[in-house]
């Protein structure tokens, strides 16, 4: 077990964490069963998680108050701790300090994920688009229609010159949408220049319009929420969608927004879209886009669509939950395409990985503590980028040298078992790929027997 110097010698006492180790522990049934009570959570600078429902007494409230003081002065983020209580009172503490290496877990005690690899981010983050041969304009696009119909609503507007135009394409790396050109050639849109001209342009486009040098594409890296959400997200590939499932693409050019999501031509379409078409990038989500107009002719004369992509990553064959409500074996989540797969806690025997030993496409595994009947079949998982299992299982796959290397990110689970051991246990995982070690600090008191 890792054990320093506190980065913040002020929460090096015992009896700053009292009160709230006691209100986590109100109604505890563990200690007056003689046997140790464990609790767990996390107090940050803008707020904290702490596995209790109850309402915090004025001690727990201002000691968690005292803890984000210190983490604010001191510059640190956040602290996690882990506490074991036996029935006597007596108490272990174990305070987690930030680490680069470590991304919280987000709503939950847990430990976090370990980061093997510096900048990486799960497949659909990095996914790129898949070229469609013969895609082809809408039979809506219209580009005379559509500068007619700019020029009336835009009477006396600057357009860009050519220069301009090529010079945005560079930039990008993009040649843009003949229509996306008719647009930039009746108005550039310069809002340092002219405000009330480029938001009269945004009235009559139907969006709060870019410049053209503002244009960007999407970037799905910028997408990316955290590991902790999105390890086991995945999204379908129709054979005939109209957009791409991705998180980005080169192609997807923003030319507007609504005020939070943002309406792009795409480049780079499905096999069932349009080059050109308008899509729209929702804030609220991290992956895929929804159509909204074939053309940007129809966006522009308000012949809109309303078709929502298909952001399902919970459903076969890209991803599948085994459990309790969920498909009943692994035998049923065997697929050739199946990316993610999620063992979820039950009450059955535990179950062999075999059926999916091997799947070229399988890249995530979370299973429960105790729901593998060998750890030892992750082996057999060629593809990994990202592993979450209990304590006890990691335990067998460090003792038998088994771990996989193909390994980007990787979780303990630790909502029922002991915490304190998690640190070191996520010290020797890290170890393997020659991360930095995560600091704990140890602290000891005495909490009284249980009421």
């Amino acid at each position: 077990m890792v054990d320093h110097r506190p980065p913040l010698p002020s929460l090096s006492d015992f009896a700053t964490w009292e009160p709230v180790l006691q209100f986590m522990l109100t109604g505890d049934t563990d200690r007056r069963a003689a046997r140790p009570a464990r609790v767990a959570g996390r107090i940050g600078r803008h707020g904290s998680s702490l596995a209790h429902r109850g309402t915090r007494g004025p001690s727990a409230r201002i000691a968690v108050e005292h803890i984000r003081g210190a983490l604010a002065r001191g510059g640190v983020e956040e602290i996690a701790f882990r506490a074991e209580v036996q029935p006597s009172g007596r108490t272990v503490l174990g305070l987690v300090w930030p680490s680069p290496v470590v991304e919280p877990a987000v709503g939950y005690p847990d430990l976090g994920v370990l980061l093997l690899a510096d900048g990486a981010i799960p497949e659909p983050w990095r996914r790129g688009p898949v070229p469609v041969p013969g895609a082809v304009s809408a039979p809506s696009a219209d580009l005379e229609l559509l500068e007619r119909t700019l020029r009336e609503r835009l009477p006396g507007a600057v357009g860009a010159a050519e220069e301009e135009i090529a010079a945005a394409e560079a930039r990008l790396g993009v040649t843009l949408s003949d229509e996306l050109k008719v647009l930039y050639r009746v108005t550039r849109v310069d809002y340092d220049d002219d405000f009330e001209e480029a938001d009269r342009a945004g009235a009559a486009v139907g969006c709060e319009l870019s410049g053209l040098d503002h244009l960007y594409a999407v970037d799905g890296a910028v997408r990316h929420p955290s590991w902790d959400l999105s390890a086991t997200r995945a999204v379908n590939r129709a054979p005939d969608a109209a957009v791409q499932g991705l998180a980005g693409s080169s192609g997807w050019i923003v030319f507007g927004s609504n005020g939070g999501d943002e309406f792009a031509v795409d480049m780079t379409p499905g096999p069932g879209g349009y080059l050109g078409q308008v899509i729209l990038v929702d804030h609220e989500q991290s992956l895929g886009a929804d159509l909204v107009a074939d053309s940007l002719t129809d966006f522009v004369l308000g012949r809109l669509r309303d078709e929502r992509g298909d952001r399902r990553g919970d459903q076969l064959p890209a991803a599948a939950r085994v459990g309790a409500g969920h498909l009943e074996s692994i035998q049923a989540a065997a697929h050739a395409a199946l990316e993610v797969l999620s063992i979820e806690a039950w009450n059955g025997a535990p179950l062999s990985l075999a059926p999916v030993a091997g799947l070229p496409c399988l890249r995530t595994l979370t299973a429960w503590p105790g729901t593998l009947a060998d750890p030892l079949e992750v082996a057999g998982l060629t593809g990994l980028e990202f592993l979450e299992l209990g304590a006890q299982e990691w335990r067998i796959l460090l003792d038998a040298g088994a771990v996989p290397r193909t390994l980007k990110a990787a979780a303990i689970k630790v909502r029922d078992q002991d915490h304190l051991p998690v640190v070191a246990l996520a010290n020797e995982i890290l170890a393997l790929w020659d991360r930095p070690s995560i600091i704990q600090t140890h602290l000891e008191g005495d909490l009284g027997p249980a009421a």
